[in-house]
């Protein structure tokens, strides 16, 4: 089992990526989400300069936000800074589109963006928007092509599993493991929330509702704009929770979701974090050294190759560091 880190993508970011490096994270993911996060290619290049070993790369790419030729430059230029380091990961869009109140692209649109994104790198003239495109990028202004880096689907469902079975070199799911990515590619990332119980601590202490919150809260925001009404409903807490939404606009509730999507409890979120905590934790990586030990043995049961996993709250630094402990990294 590969263990990864995972960014809400910040300032900050470079400096904790460098920081998991030397506690022997395998590599760092970047979320891709402009309406909520700074760029994620420019902060990517800085955590390039800053370290020597980890591997580096955006988890995930939303093809609606750039044209595939500005994704083959900007991984060109970051394979450049740190060769033989970069991974990608490409998906329909959950936060990066539902935080611009768009919902996530048809799969037959990330196919074709994926296989031109694809040629691109290998150097090879493709159509894009009716216009033949190739990267003509001189030598000393990005790799040479052909550009070869491994490429994995984010992936929760048939649709996107079949993308990837056809397209990607591994599979890239959130929260929960999918059975069916067995089928399709033995690299199987797994993005993961939770935080490591100090000795004796609880899951109601305010330290455990910093860190583990904006993991937990993200249930609601999945379950509403997925499912709808009744689905989070069904969460503890998720009627308030909706009501609260509700009373905003409609054409401005994903902004009430979004904000700290993933960093920080928003104010709708806030009231409900002590609730639904406990509930989330049964499938995040939260508990005890000897319970995440645990969790990460069953989801290698499961096929689960590598963890991607996301620290939050107000001490980055901290959780890492637990993290790599509870899980045996070596540093």
């Amino acid at each position: 089992m590969d263990i990864s880190c995972a960014f809400a993508t910040s300032s900050e970011t470079p400096a904790h990526v460098e920081l998991a490096e030397t506690l022997g994270y395998q590599r760092a993911w970047l979320y891709d989400s402009p309406a909520i996060l700074p760029d994620v290619w420019m902060v990517l290049s800085r955590c390039a300069e800053r370290t020597s070993r980890i591997g580096l790369g955006p988890g995930v790419l939303v093809p609606s936000l750039r044209h595939p030729m500005v994704n083959a430059a900007a991984i060109a230029e970051l394979v450049a800074q740190a060769p033989e380091r970069v991974t990608v990961a490409i998906g329909s869009g959950f936060t990066g589109r539902f935080a611009l109140g768009k919902k996530p692209m048809p799969w037959r649109q990330v196919a074709e963006y994926v296989r031109c994104l694809r040629a691109l790198l290998a150097g090879q003239t493709t159509e894009w928007d009716g216009a033949t495109i190739r990267m003509l990028q001189l030598p000393g202004f990005g790799a040479e092509r052909p550009i070869d880096v491994p490429i994995l689907i984010g992936a929760d469902g048939p649709k996107g599993l079949a993308v990837a079975a056809e397209l990607g070199d591994g599979v890239f799911s959130a929260a929960l493991p999918q059975p069916d990515a067995a089928k399709v590619s033995p690299w199987r990332a797994l993005l993961a929330f939770g935080t490591v119980l100090d000795d004796g601590e609880e899951l109601t202490s305010a330290r455990v509702a910093d860190a583990a919150g904006p993991g937990a809260v993200v249930m609601y925001h999945a379950m509403y704009e997925r499912g709808g009404a009744d689905a989070v409903d069904a969460l503890p807490g998720g009627r308030a929770w909706r009501e609260a939404i509700e009373a905003y606009p409609e054409n401005e509730r994903h902004l009430a979701i979004h904000e700290g999507h993933l960093m920080k409890a928003n104010p709708r979120d806030e009231p409900h974090v002590a609730d639904l905590i406990p509930f989330a934790s049964s499938t995040a990586l939260t508990g005890t050294a000897a319970q995440i030990a645990q969790k990460i043995d069953h989801l290698a049961s499961l096929g689960v190759t590598e963890i991607a996993y996301q620290p939050a709250g107000s001490d980055i630094p901290r959780e890492l560091r637990a993290f790599a402990s509870a899980v045996g990294l070596a540093s």
